[in-house]
């Protein structure tokens, strides 16, 4: 579990710094302010958490990107779960929920708080998309599609997203 928190920063920073380098380059703020706020956060940093017992607001831009994740995801999982994916499809699927997370990350304008709580779920998808791209030694794509859904029922857990159903992940 230790090596997964390790891979989740290290994502993020990777992430953060593209984000940052997209944003300088292509006048996009929004993502280069977000990924430079949350670029120097360490693995225990900031855990999910509600708002004051409640969920956290959302916008637009953030539903529409993890309908998106979750419709990704979701019909993909029994596959999975049946060793049916090959390396390449794998790929392809997380190239497809990095780039959702790409439009979340530069559109979605949430207070400071919601988006470090954000950041949190996002390491978790980029440490899933890492593993199905077969970017993580030891890690079967497999796991880390189920790691992406895991990530999205954090998600809804925690963010306030009327009529997101949760992934069921078990075999």
């Amino acid at each position: 579990m230790r090596t997964l928190q390790l891979q989740s920063l290290a994502k993020a920073v990777t992430l953060a710094l593209v984000l940052a380098g997209a944003g300088a380059g292509m006048g996009i703020g929004v993502a280069s302010a977000q990924a430079q706020t949350h670029a120097h956060d360490g693995p225990d940093a900031v855990k999910l958490q509600l708002d004051a017992g409640r969920k956290w607001a959302t916008d637009e831009p953030l539903r529409t990107g993890m309908s998106r994740i979750r419709g990704l995801v979701a019909p993909q999982l029994g596959a999975a779960h049946a060793g049916k994916l090959s390396a390449a499809q794998y790929a392809a699927l997380a190239s497809s929920i990095e780039n959702e997370v790409a439009g979340i990350v530069a559109n979605c304008k949430l207070e400071p708080k919601a988006d470090a709580m954000l950041h949190v779920v996002i390491m978790e998808i980029g440490t899933g998309t890492d593993a199905m791209a077969g970017k993580t030694p030891g890690v079967a794509p497999a796991e880390g599609l189920v790691h992406v859904a895991t990530a999205v029922n954090e998600y809804r857990r925690f963010f306030q997203h009327p009529g997101l159903a949760a992934i069921p992940v078990a075999h």
